[in-house]
């Protein structure tokens, strides 16, 4: 996969997982589990917002290793 593919794409997953989704949440909190479900949303944005640094330090050092 292209890295700046990559990129993009982890960009664009944060950026929907922070934009509130009511009828996810609505779903969460009607089982009860909003707690939970947050507690998930928030482990997974750490986890890509990691993946994302990474990915844009590997493509840094390419840019610097090619320029």
């Amino acid at each position: 996969m292209n890295t700046n593919a990559k990129i993009d794409a982890l960009q664009l997953m944060l950026t929907d997982l922070r934009t509130r989704n009511e009828s996810i949440r609505h779903k969460a909190a009607f089982k009860g589990c909003q707690p939970e479900f947050q507690s998930l949303v928030t482990t997974l944005i750490d986890q890509l917002e990691t993946q994302l640094n990474e990915e844009k330090q590997i493509h840094r050092g390419k840019l610097n290793f090619n320029g």
